[in-house]
């Protein structure tokens, strides 16, 4: 705990440009495609789709058919995001419905380097998502393995909650510790996240957001995204 205690003293904004990630948990069902179709036109990177299944999470969302059907409506990265038990069970059928990211929970599965070592056998990018209880311990000996760090600032189950800001130092420790690794890791928060603390989140370490309500709540997608990368740019280390 000393190492990560060293590492959140003084951490870099990572050098990767910021990937904004619009969840479509909190789209209009009824009009799926042109949702998904407008963020991306109003400068998303990649879509996110969170996956419950009321076991690991209280709600119950999407499968792979939905999946399918946003990976056909856009030309951008699918993020997947697994909030399910035992997910290496599920990983192949995400895999196959499109998903160019696929994120599991350390505390999902019993044998996290093996499902990473699945995922990228699949031909997919290995992301591990981590609850807000959850230490940086549980990733120490799976980083030769992620390609994602995903810290979720929210506890899982439900759009639309509010940024648990005590995950920012957590956060800290987490790029210092995706640093030192060597590789071009990239850490993604998740939950709660707005225009208004988009600056604060990326100046603590994070190069991809996911944001819900924060986007498809708004009036003005394209509006919204660029405010977003605006208040980043104004707020350097």
């Amino acid at each position: 705990m000393l190492a990560l205690r060293r590492l959140t003293a003084a951490v870099p904004r990572s050098a990767k440009p910021l990937r904004i990630a619009p969840s479509v948990l909190s789209a209009d069902f009824g009009r799926l495609q042109a949702e998904v179709q407008a963020v991306g036109d109003a400068g998303a990177d990649w879509i996110h789709v969170d996956v419950m299944d009321g076991r690991f999470v209280p709600n119950i969302t999407i499968g792979p058919d939905v999946t399918a059907a946003v990976k056909k409506a856009t030309p951008k990265d699918i993020d997947v995001h697994l909030m399910v038990v035992e997910p290496e069970r599920h990983v192949e059928a995400f895999a196959r419905a499109g998903a160019d990211w696929i994120t599991v929970h350390a505390e999902a599965t019993v044998h996290l380097h093996r499902t990473l070592q699945l995922i990228h056998s699949l031909g997919c990018k290995a992301g591990v998502s981590l609850n807000p209880a959850t230490p940086l311990d549980a990733i120490q000996y799976v980083m030769d393995e992620l390609d994602l760090l995903l810290i979720m600032t929210v506890n899982p189950g439900f759009g639309g909650q509010t940024f648990i800001g005590s995950q920012l130092p957590k956060l800290r420790a987490a790029r210092g510790m995706c640093n030192a690794s060597g590789k071009p890791i990239h850490i993604m928060v998740d939950g709660g996240v707005k225009v208004d603390n988009i600056a604060e989140i990326c100046a603590a370490g994070a190069n991809a957001v996911v944001s819900g309500s924060g986007i498809f709540g708004t009036d003005d997608y394209a509006a919204t995204i660029a405010e977003m990368r605006a208040r980043v740019a104004a707020n350097p280390l």
